[in-house]
């Protein structure tokens, strides 16, 4: 036989099957706020009370906050009232630290106790001020109270549940809450405590692991000066493109949407993609010339030049100066073509280092004739016996075609996504983000399998891996604070993409999305300089 609960007020019995569905209903909820409204809902409908609130013990434990309300009657249904305003915080304690014995809501949440108030203008225990003012601005008549407090497993009070006009179901009359219902009223306020504090807990821990990993990505970004920002840019690129493609309803992506999970799994995954860099030397992070290192090694080739060119001045005239002494005084024409050959010399040499000084920023693709002259430049000895202008340690930064990382650099920079990798495969991800060390590790993939650290192919690249991929070379593309590179114009880093796309790098769907939904414009509001966006 099953076991039913009557309530006294409602000419319906209520199974235990019902407080069962209550049971997993409130366990099963993830949202809190709607935990909070199924919870004040639950018990008016167990309860037949006509209004209620629901109030929770804010963080620093001094006040009951409006949660929710709601009023049958009056078709209230928020914590904010029309000609009330938003309902006010009830304090705990007065300013004297003596505690608030005067409101009922905050005497149960005080002592404990349950309150059962058959008619509160007749109560002389409490002034129910608050009561009273609700009635007289919006014309309602509270009676019948019935005021639980929560508590949770620690069995510490987190909220209120009150409770007005009990109604009898057959007659509409405004009755007093019966004393057996307290029982039933109370054990489902228990519960919903435990659901409320393990979904308070859960958003606790979800917001510390939130701001663990910002900190973490804050720390990468900061060891460069150069890339302070990648990280945060990317998130930003990830969630427009992810958002695009969930709002699509024609195309490639009309049947296709990231559920709320895989949205924060792809956007964990943003944030962490470069956690790799934390053991990248600072001195490859930091290169923003082909020279540098702990220093940029221009100073050191420029020293080199002007010394050569002083020493150059110095011994023509000791020649000269040598040739007077034995007799040998030099006629004017031999001066003059001394000094117009000195300083076509400096000249020469001035205009070498400026040379090797544009070669050094890294800002243009160095052509065969660049490295062509860059040869001609290092073999050059303008004494006998001494060093070449160019070592060989500069000559290979030098004739860096492309950027300003040499072979072994780029390595070392490649390997951040290894340790990325390593760093993300160690932490224990729940089930709904277990895919973030996948994700974030393959930003550098391409489809063609050209791409790395594991030179995966189109088949091994997921919808969100490829995402991220996008994000990441826009963002490069696009950075205004890279100092061996120009930042581009929006229409080039689009038209890159796009040769990009043809080339089988990265996937065609998400670019013309990109493009043609403009998905870039609210980020080339917010990161690009005005003269970058010219589309």
């Amino acid at each position: 036989m099953t076991e039913t609960y009557k309530n006294p007020y409602s000419a319906q019995l209520v199974p235990a099957k019902n407080i069962i569905d209550i049971v997993r209903a409130l366990t099963a909820e993830k949202d809190i706020n709607r935990l909070l409204e199924m919870i004040l809902d639950e018990a008016l409908r167990i309860s037949t009370a006509d209004a209620g609130t629901l109030y929770i013990v804010n963080k620093q434990a001094t006040h009951l906050d409006f949660a929710f309300v709601r009023n049958k009657s009056l078709g209230v249904n928020s914590k904010y009232h029309k000609d009330m305003g938003e309902l006010p915080s009830v304090p705990l304690y007065f300013r004297n630290g003596s505690p608030n014995m005067i409101n009922i809501s905050s005497c149960a949440a005080l002592t404990g106790k349950t309150f059962n108030i058959e008619n509160i203008y007749n109560s002389k225990e409490f002034k129910f001020s608050g009561a009273r003012a609700y009635d007289e601005k919006t014309g309602y008549r509270s009676q019948s109270m019935l005021v639980i407090p929560m508590f949770n497993h620690e069995n510490t009070i987190i909220g209120v549940l009150q409770l007005l006009n009990a109604t009898n179901q057959e007659t509409g009359e405004v009755v007093s809450f019966d004393q057996g219902l307290t029982g039933v009223a109370f054990a489902l306020a228990s519960l919903a405590a435990t659901a409320l504090n393990n979904r308070q807990l859960i958003a606790g821990l979800k917001h510390l692991f939130d701001s663990f990993i910002k900190s973490i990505a804050a720390a990468v970004d900061e060891k460069s000066p150069y890339t302070g920002g990648h990280i945060t840019r990317v998130v930003e690129l990830v969630r427009l493109i992810a958002q695009g493609i969930n709002t699509e309803t024609t195309g490639a992506f009309a049947d296709f949407g990231f559920t709320a999970d895989e949205l924060e799994e792809l956007k964990i995954a943003a944030w962490m993609h470069d956690v790799g860099k934390i053991t990248t030397p600072e001195y490859v992070v930091n290169k923003s010339t082909k020279l540098e290192t702990l220093r940029d090694g221009i100073h050191t080739v420029r020293l080199r030049f002007r010394l050569v060119a002083q020493e150059l001045e110095s011994m023509t005239w000791k020649k000269m100066a040598t040739g007077s002494e034995h007799g040998e005084k030099p006629c004017q024409d031999e001066i003059k073509r001394v000094e117009d050959e000195l300083q076509r010399e400096k000249e020469r040499l001035e205009s070498d280092l400026e040379f090797v000084c544009q070669c050094n920023t890294g800002k243009f693709f160095m052509e065969d004739h660049h490295l062509q002259r860059l040869e001609e430049i290092a073999s050059r000895r303008v004494f006998p016996g001494q060093m070449p202008l160019l070592t060989t340690e500069e000559m290979e930064n030098l004739t860096i075609r492309k950027g300003n990382l040499t072979q072994n650099e780029r390595q070392i920079i490649e390997n951040h996504v290894i340790v990325t990798q390593k760093i993300l495969n160690e932490l224990p991800f729940p089930r709904s983000l277990h895919n973030v060390p996948k994700i974030a590790s393959a930003h550098h993939e391409k489809l063609d399998g050209s791409g790395y650290p594991d030179g995966k192919d189109a088949a091994e690249l997921n919808l969100a891996t490829r995402i991220m991929a996008i994000a990441d070379i826009f963002e490069a593309l696009t950075a205004a604070d890279r100092p061996y590179k120009h930042p581009m114009p929006l229409s080039k880093a689009l038209d890159i993409l796009d040769f990009m796309e043809k080339d089988g790098h990265i996937d065609k769907d998400i670019v013309r999305l990109f493009r043609e939904k403009r998905l870039f414009a609210p980020y080339a509001e917010q990161y690009l300089k005005p003269e970058q966006v010219d589309i």
